[in-house]
């Protein structure tokens, strides 16, 4: 959880709810809310001009979307689509800087969140950069499996679909499909009722 639900609340924090596939917001939109996500997953994503789509990531209950863009003053490089049906609270901007000035513990807890996405980054960008499918498959595998405690083989199920992974690790979805296929032959992951566990 970035922000107690509470806290936003007495803010003054109102209940968003999204049908799947609507937009909480748009690229080159301004940003002017602080979203958090009660239930359901949103994607942030982009187009390239032939309208193929990049997702940047997937994020569900308890994480926040395009908070690092209300520290500058540039409009969303990126769009945020539901992809399920999602409750989000929103927080306007000027609401959420007067909660991070009230609490110092909330403002250092709320950098942490960011240095944990901006890292997120740096790991994706150094795999995307591989050519090879199976490096990118299991880069964000690692990334994915370090926000638990237990590192122990085949102990975490990954959260995302074959097409949410080829997505996130800009591969077709074929050749993550193939990729995953090899590394169950490896014994580098496991796969029980379609499920990948690792």
């Amino acid at each position: 959880m970035v922000i107690d639900e509470n806290i936003l609340h007495s803010a003054g924090a109102e209940i968003r709810d999204y049908k799947p596939s609507e937009s909480i917001f748009r690229e080159g939109d301004t940003p002017n809310y602080y979203y958090q996500i009660i239930s359901g997953e949103v994607k942030l994503n982009n187009y390239n001009e032939e309208g193929k789509e990049f997702i940047q990531n997937i994020l569900s209950k308890g994480q926040s979307c395009g908070e690092s863009i209300l520290f500058i003053k540039k409009p969303y490089p990126m769009n945020a689509e539901t992809l399920t049906e999602c409750s989000v609270l929103r927080l306007h901007k000027s609401a959420f800087f007067a909660l991070l000035n009230e609490s110092p513990q909330l403002c250092l807890e709320v950098s942490s969140f960011l240095s944990q996405r901006l890292y997120y980054k740096f790991v994706m960008m150094q795999n995307i950069s591989s050519q090879n499918p199976s490096t990118r498959i299991k880069g964000l595998m690692d990334y994915l499996k370090s926000l638990q405690d237990d590192e122990s083989p085949y102990s975490f199920t990954i959260p995302l679909t074959r097409q949410q992974m080829a997505s996130l690790t800009g591969l077709c979805v074929e050749t993550a499909i193939r990729t995953i296929k090899n590394m169950e032959r490896e014994k580098i992951v496991k796969i029980e009722n379609r499920k990948i566990l690792y």
